[in-house]
């Protein structure tokens, strides 16, 4: 007779507990927890403190000045909105005001256009690519106060090319700094020059990211390349027109360097008549040649308030490309 006696199987061992844990309830726990919500605080902290050091304290020092009678030696005298009363019917400062809108509109509108027209044809095909689309950042990297000295004698009076080049269509030759027109002129081309490039490659960029399937079933219903432009790749670059329309807003309405090389006088008059003194040129010219740092900070505050008020009407303009949602 043969007894059979059933062992039982050994019990698997299951995962072993680090000697510091004492449940979800211990101290370990509630480091873990602490440790997994404070983490991305920690980590994006040091860019909140250094734009509360660096912009907004600034921004609430200046509109406290701009609520004095502030100059560089001398009492400080509260005034309350003294200054920008003042500013409201200041003819130098909206003839400022005339200046930058012009030269935003005129080096604006054209640069976004030409962006988009070189970022199609940068998108294509073509040989040589590569090569073009890093010759298209080259004015980029070339120094803003080179790119003005060298517009300036472009359309130097007598001896520029510019002039030299219409009068062989008879035209007489033009000082360009003497009046509005011809001095916005000179000064948007040197912006157009500068940052269409730019422009052109986040466009560029973006239209990459737009899927090929959608070009390759227009094409099969019988969509021509100019209906794929205006239906597909105009709508889908809505976000990022958006975007380059408000980075070019915000630089047209502080444009300084280039019209103040464009001068070439230190005075930041803009001109005899300050046919192209600009917003910031005219803030620079209050505080640091006339010290009146109340009146230059009440300025720079209707500045921001200006730029807000553009970047709203060019939002509420663009957010329609493609249809609105």
């Amino acid at each position: 007779m043969t007894l059979h006696v059933e062992t039982p199987a050994p019990a698997r061992p299951g995962p072993r507990r680090p000697s510091g844990h004492r449940g979800s309830g211990g101290r370990g726990g509630g480091l873990a927890r602490f440790d997994l919500r404070a983490t991305p605080y920690f980590l994006v902290s040091p860019y909140f403190l250094l734009f509360a050091v660096f912009g907004v304290f600034p921004l609430g020092y200046t509109l406290w000045v701009s609520l004095h009678d502030w100059e560089l030696a001398g009492d400080k005298t509260f005034i309350g909105i003294d200054n920008y009363v003042s500013l409201i019917t200041d003819e130098a400062f909206w003839n400022a005001v005339i200046n930058t809108l012009g030269m935003f509109v005129m080096s604006t509108v054209p640069q976004l256009v030409l962006a988009l027209i070189l970022a199609n044809a940068l998108n294509k095909r073509i040989r040589g690519r590569l090569f073009f689309r890093l010759g298209v950042l080259l004015p980029l990297i070339t120094s803003v106060v080179a790119v003005a000295v060298v517009f300036t004698q472009l359309y130097g009076r007598d001896y520029g090319m510019i002039n030299w080049f219409l009068g062989l269509f008879g035209v007489d030759a033009i000082n360009w700094q003497n009046e509005k027109w011809s001095s916005w002129i000179a000064i948007s081309t040197m912006i157009d020059w500068r940052w269409t490039g730019y422009n052109a490659i986040i466009l560029l960029a973006a239209m990459q990211t737009i899927p090929k399937d959608l070009y390759e079933a227009a094409a099969i219903d019988g969509a021509t390349a100019r209906r794929q432009f205006w239906q597909i790749t105009i709508p889908m670059l809505r976000p990022t027109i958006i975007f380059t329309v408000f980075i070019s807003t915000i630089g047209g309405l502080t444009l300084f360097t280039e019209p103040v090389m464009f001068d070439g006088n230190p005075t930041m008059a803009g001109g005899a008549t300050g046919q192209y003194q600009t917003v910031a040129m005219f803030i620079v010219k209050e505080a640091f040649r006339d010290f009146d740092f109340g009146y230059a900070a009440a300025a720079a505050w209707l500045l921001f308030a200006l730029i807000l008020i553009g970047t709203l009407i060019n939002y509420s303009f663009t957010r329609r490309i493609g249809g609105s949602k």
